[in-house]
């Protein structure tokens, strides 16, 4: 018999103080390191398969590469030039998926062009396109790519220049808010009875001889250590995955982040109804709509320095800019950039010694793997936010091996993430939602793509009057979805609302220094926060926006960490 969710999905201050008691008085069968994608996406693949699971995240949910991708769910055109079938195929199955039944609301189709520069390029790049396509089997979710001439190509994106093009291939992938994703996995594990707990960091393994028996973890809210006993443990941690494997021994495979920048840029700054796709020297350059701004990226570079927090450098901005402005008619500078952001991929260099690849990180595969360490830990490391899922059901059938009795399969391709059930049928009557709730329907709209179906929790706390206006400063999000967020999102600091709950930071000029205040308060408030606490969070922050600006004045990473530690 399959678990059916009777637990709450709500994550707060209440379950959590839950989850830490569990953790400690428990056996788990495995305990999650690292609340990414692939971390949230491991608890619950194995908490739908009937098994005990805990997961501790030292900072935020995705607050690491999970919030700083490219913000899409794809194929990987480009890995077809790789010969990587395999992966393609798996990826576009996996984006359909998502589309259609694990998280629509959370997925939107979104059209592309690759822009053609010669005749001879259309029949090179149609066949990869086509390819492409045929690849995405089962139902379509997406429409097939179609050939445009340079007056059609034209039409759908004004924007290019005109003596730039000869025409261009349109193709088709899914646009995901990559941090609420997350959110919502680790929100639909909780919902099954995983002990999902962030701002807990493991800080060493438990050891039985040479199998490893669980983790000593420290709440970094209290100072609180806890003792974690679990048959199985799964590192997760994606850039780190070598360090925790280093705990047990020399670890078998090197990680070498690989930096990738994006910039942020009003909707009207570009007149297009398409995004764009588009070679670099080193990597592609898409462009894709967010809402009211379009993403500009990315770059493709080696990462040297602290893991917790790449840096965006005047080098890399120049070099999205200059990249971008190649194809439009009206150059874009840097007094357009409302948002930047950086993350970093986990790529796979080495196995045991033996070299995974050579050259530019851009040259890196992106398959994923799962590797056991020691008795008891499982490490599964590198692939695609779009194989979230792939990667944890394979690194809960490696665990299965160490677990006693038979293991079901994996069912996370039937699970629904919270928020999905019901949604199409009140999309169908969001012109109702907007009447009831004095909202727009553009802002309803809204609503519906970040929460789903549970947009009716959002609307109850929006019929408080004050909870129910735009933030100043932010006025794409409600006071209420800041009240949402520590009643139901596990958010415990003003970052966790201001880059993750919300994507504040990076879709106004200012960073979200002017609506910080007013989100503070509320989180106070709610959180229970006193004058002090307050004032510290404001002040963490302001230094944060202002250490972020000084490294993207900086010429290159070592001058930018230099600049971010002023």
């Amino acid at each position: 018999m399959h678990p059916s969710a009777p637990h709450s999905d709500s994550l707060n201050p209440h379950q959590r103080a839950d989850a830490l008691r569990g953790l400690g008085t428990e056996h788990l069968d495995i305990l999650v390191i690292g609340g990414g994608v692939t971390g949230c996406g491991v608890a619950l693949d194995a908490v739908t398969r009937g098994l005990r699971v805990g997961l501790v995240e030292a900072a935020d949910f995705a607050s690491g590469t999970s919030s700083r991708s490219g913000k899409t769910f794809h194929g990987g055109l480009r890995y077809l030039e790789q010969l990587n079938i395999s992966l393609v195929h798996q990826a576009l199955r996996e984006r359909n998926l998502m589309l259609e039944r694990l998280c629509p609301h959370l997925a939107q189709p979104q059209p592309f062009l690759i822009p053609l520069t010669t005749l001879v390029e259309r029949a090179y790049l149609g066949a990869g396109v086509a390819i492409y396509d045929l690849l995405a089997t089962g139902h379509r979710s997406v429409p097939y790519h179609r050939h445009l001439n340079r007056r059609a190509t034209l039409r759908e994106m004004p924007a290019l220049r005109p003596d730039a093009v000869q025409g261009a291939v349109q193709y088709w992938d899914v646009r995901v808010d990559d941090a609420r994703h997350t959110l919502t996995l680790a929100r639909t594990a909780a919902g099954y009875g995983a002990l999902m707990a962030s701002r807990v960091e493991a800080i060493s393994l438990r050891r039985n001889g040479e199998r490893v028996t669980g983790a000593r973890v420290r709440d970094r809210e209290t100072g609180q250590h806890v003792d974690v006993k679990a048959r199985v443990v799964i590192n997760a941690t994606g850039v780190w995955s070598d360090e925790l494997a280093g705990m047990v021994g020399p670890s078998p495979i090197e990680v070498a982040p690989a930096k990738g920048v994006h910039l942020v840029v009003p909707r009207d700054r570009i007149h297009s109804r398409t995004g764009l796709t588009a070679r670099t020297p080193d990597s592609v350059l898409v462009i894709r709509p967010w809402w009211n701004h379009w993403i500009l990226g990315t770059t493709d570079t080696p990462w040297q320095h602290g893991k917790d927090e790449p840096l965006a450098t005047a080098s890399d901005v120049d070099y999205l800019l200059g990249q971008a402005n190649r194809w439009l008619r009206s150059p874009l500078s840097r007094n357009d950039i409302v948002g930047v952001f950086a993350g970093l991929r986990p790529l796979i260099t080495s196995v045991s010694g033996s070299r995974a690849g050579n050259g530019a990180t851009s040259r890196l595969s992106r398959d994923h793997m799962v590797l056991r360490n020691a008795p008891g830990m499982i490490t599964v490391t590198g692939g695609k936010y779009t194989t979230y899922r792939i990667m944890a059901r394979d690194a809960v059938d490696a665990a299965a091996r160490f677990l006693p009795g038979p293991v079901s399969p994996s069912r996370t391709d039937r699970v629904p993430l919270v928020g999905a059930a019901g949604w199409t049928d009140l999309r169908r009557q969001r012109a109702r939602l907007a009447t009831e709730s004095g909202l727009s329907p553009r802002r309803i709209e809204h609503l519906l793509g970040r929460y789903g179906s549970r947009i009716t929790e959002v609307l109850d706390l929006a019929a408080d009057t004050e909870l129910g206006q735009p933030l100043p400063g932010a006025p794409d999000y409600l006071a209420a979805e800041v009240a949402y967020s520590a009643l139901n999102e596990g958010a415990l600091h003003l970052d966790d609302v201001l880059e993750r709950r919300t994507h504040a930071v990076m879709e106004v000029p200012d960073r979200a220094t002017n609506v910080a205040p007013r989100v503070a308060g509320i989180l106070g408030h709610l959180l229970g926060w006193n004058y002090s606490t307050t004032e510290n969070e404001l002040q963490r922050w302001l230094h944060t926006v202002e250490a972020r600006r000084r490294s993207e004045a900086a010429p290159n990473d070592d001058t930018a960490v230099t600049a971010r530690h002023a």
